[in-house]
């Protein structure tokens, strides 16, 4: 009797190996189809940006658009636009004297009301940092003008107590002055609506007052050690510590400057009067396109005061790299 060799593959008692589906696919895995509550989730959360989206199209960037083109048009809002090209900006910059003055009283209003209503702001926040109690209610009162400033009801008691009549008369009555009302003189009613703007200090205070609870008490407690006194320590560590406080406030209020509108209208009666001491850039603009009908050359205006915005707003983010400082910065 012989016997036959047995392969080695079969006395090792080893299978032969069996070939993978990602090896017959030439190494790709099948792709995973996304499931039906994948899919039902993305819906519902487009479902819940569709607001958002509906405002942006609608509210935002189609009357962009559509004020946008009636900049080139002769518009009255009674008849159809007429195309005239450049011609209201031409008038714009070089017939329209009005224009060139709204310009020049909003810029004073602007330059001096900001940093003056920063300067109180910053003031009154690092007062109201050292531990006074009650400190909730403080902030909550002190908060309430920035809610309140840009209402028809304060534009009106503003009115009256710098007129002629008004409380601040009255007040210096005391001491001997009589004099004509504030908001009624040409120079003095622009600097009635720059202490208006100053009195809704709030929103910045607020926001001081949170940079403020964020530097380390160890600094100044260093620093006392060191011999530094009051001014010291407020120029060398409050204020660089705040420079990144200090710039978004600054950003915010320019914004808001440029677009003060209410307190000019009332106190002026929607004239900027007396003698165009008070015609803000906004109010020119309101004149121009509701009372005149010149819808097209108010939508020109209203994108010139979009470029100047945009124009200082990107101004002040390139000049924060050479005074505003973070605290990842080496």
């Amino acid at each position: 009797m012989t016997l036959r060799p047995v392969e080695a593959s079969t006395a090792a008692g080893t299978a032969e190996p069996s070939v993978t589906s990602a090896e017959r696919t030439g190494g790709r895995r099948p792709r995973r189809r996304k499931s039906s509550r994948a899919r039902s989730q993305a819906w519902a959360g487009y479902l819940f940006l569709a607001p958002w989206f509906i405002g942006l199209f609608a509210i935002t960037l189609g009357p962009m658009l559509a004020t946008l083109y009636l900049s080139f048009n002769d518009y009255s809002m009674l008849t159809p636009p007429h195309w005239v090209g450049l011609h209201n900006y031409d008038k714009m910059f070089t017939a329209d004297d009005r224009f060139v003055h709204s310009l020049k009283v909003t810029t004073v209003y602007v330059v001096v009301s900001v940093p003056l209503q920063l300067a109180f702001a910053l003031g009154l926040a690092m007062a109201l940092d050292k531990g006074l109690r009650g400190l909730s209610f403080y902030r909550s009162v002190f908060y309430l003008p920035s809610l309140l400033g840009g209402s028809v009801a304060i534009s009106i008691l503003w009115k009256k107590i710098f007129g002629t009549d008004g409380i601040v008369n009255t007040f210096l009555g005391w001491f001997g002055y009589h004099g004509e009302g504030w908001v009624t003189s040409p120079d003095t009613a622009l600097w009635t609506l720059i202490v208006l703007h100053v009195w809704t200090f709030g929103a910045p205070m607020v926001i001081f007052l949170a940079g403020l609870r964020q530097i380390p008490r160890d600094l100044y407690e260093a620093a006392r050690v060191d011999g530094a006194g009051r001014w010291r320590r407020f120029r060398s560590i409050t204020l660089p510590l705040l420079t990144p406080i200090i710039f978004f406030n600054a950003v915010l209020e320019l914004i808001k400057s440029f677009q003060s509108f209410t307190q000019s209208f009332v106190i002026s009666g929607g004239n900027g009067g007396p003698v165009d001491s008070t015609l803000f850039y906004t109010l020119y603009l309101y004149i121009k396109g509701f009372k005149n009908y010149e819808m097209g050359y108010a939508a020109a205006m209203a994108w010139v005061l979009l470029l100047i915005i945009g124009a200082l707003t990107a101004v002040n983010f390139l000049m924060s790299r050479f005074w505003v400082f973070y605290g990842d910065e080496k």
